[in-house]
């Protein structure tokens, strides 16, 4: 079975490259870092005009069609360049949704305009610490409005809308969790903007307040859309982390075949050749996994779960890794403003929770993977 990308994935792979290293270079990240902009929108309306936005919608909403192997290949240049713009939360979480749950009134509605870059969208899941759980959500949904707070909501001060889970029974059971979409411009909606380690990614507080949503999917199947909606994120979002940390490793290589000490390069001494190969290492690892679970979503295969779970440890452990080391090898100079080394680190750790904990994705693989043998 040969897991490889096609030769035109490669090509699409290059030319996202391309774009991104002439329109994404560092110093446009610096500009959001530095709070000039809450994300770059000259970029996301060039994102659309490439077609990167649409790349997995179909056809007949306005996307390009094309599948989720190509918006994998499309995530890990994100990830690389280390895009500040709201991705993630719009393609792999708010559309996900819509593509699985909506209806065709919604996707026609909804998709069209993700794809042209008109609309950005989130996914109101989390109500405070703690990992995805269908307990932890207390926010309510009765008569047709939303009650309730949820935080933290990735890139929620810049979204035009947001797919809520709401809890619409009380049996104690993941059947009394519900989707719905609700428009953020139509008011009952209070944002407030959060702290966050990585300054390019914003998060925001949702108070619901009488909030008008609409229902997407069934009611009491929300749980279930939910889980599939985070599974197909875990693998895109682990090509992001690798091409995080594919960047991080080049940065240390290069730093230490130019950084010269005692007269000869740091990268000639054996620490740091260490160091460096067990980046490579954990990268390699990481996007071993990553291929298997890029394979898994693509075919919809019953592995998905378990593929997904894998290329989410591995990815995290790998960005992490390879962003703390690559301060490392720089010395000194790497824990600097001026040096880029920290901009991966914060999106390293800020990445590594965004879908829940990496000890929940542990916790996720094994239950799994036991009630696959089992069966």
């Amino acid at each position: 079975m040969n897991f490889d990308f096609s030769d035109e994935q490669k090509q699409m792979r290059d030319e996202a490259r391309k774009f991104l290293s002439e329109q994404c270079p560092p110093k446009a990240v610096r500009e959001v870092l530095d709070g000039k902009a809450p994300y770059d929108n000259a970029l996301w309306k060039g994102l659309a005009e490439m077609g990167f936005l649409g790349v997995a919608i179909p056809e007949q909403f306005g996307g390009a069609g094309a599948g989720h192997l190509e918006l994998c290949v499309i995530a890990e240049e994100m990830g690389r360049a280390l895009a500040p713009v709201p991705f993630s939360s719009t393609v792999y979480l708010a559309a996900e949704a819509i593509l699985i749950a909506g209806s065709d009134a919604q996707k026609q509605k909804w998709l069209p305009k993700i794809a042209a870059g008109e609309a950005i969208g989130t996914l109101a899941l989390f109500e405070g610490k703690g990992n995805p759980s269908p307990k932890a959500i207390k926010l309510t949904a009765n008569g047709g409005v939303l009650n309730g707070v949820k935080k933290p909501v990735p890139d929620g001060a810049i979204a035009d809308f947001a797919v809520v889970a709401a809890r619409t029974g009380s049996s104690g059971r993941e059947s009394d969790i519900s989707l719905f979409i609700v428009d953020l411009k139509a008011g009952g909606v209070e944002v407030k903007s959060l702290t966050n380690i990585d300054l390019t990614r914003g998060q925001a507080e949702f108070t619901f307040k009488d909030a008008k949503a609409e229902p997407l999917g069934a009611t009491s199947e929300g749980w279930s859309v939910i889980t599939q909606v985070l599974d197909r994120a875990a693998v895109l979002t682990a090509f992001e982390q690798v091409g995080g940390a594919d960047r991080a490793l080049e940065m240390g290589r290069d730093y230490a075949l130019d950084r010269i000490a005692f007269g000869r390069p740091i990268g000639s001494f054996q620490a740091v050749k260490h160091m460096l190969a067990d980046m490579y290492v954990s990268a390699t690892l990481a996007r071993s996994n990553c291929y298997y679970g890029a394979w898994a979503l693509s075919t919809n295969a019953g592995e998905l779960p378990e593929a997904a779970a894998a290329a989410r440890i591995s990815a995290t452990q790998a960005f992490q890794h390879c962003a703390k080391n690559n301060i490392q090898v720089h010395g000194g100079m790497g824990f600097t403003w001026e040096f880029d080394c920290h901009m991966y680190y914060r999106r390293a750790n800020a990445v590594a929770l965004g879908l829940g904990s990496l000890s929940y994705w542990e916790d996720a693989l094994i239950d799994r993977m036991r009630k696959k043998n089992a069966a």
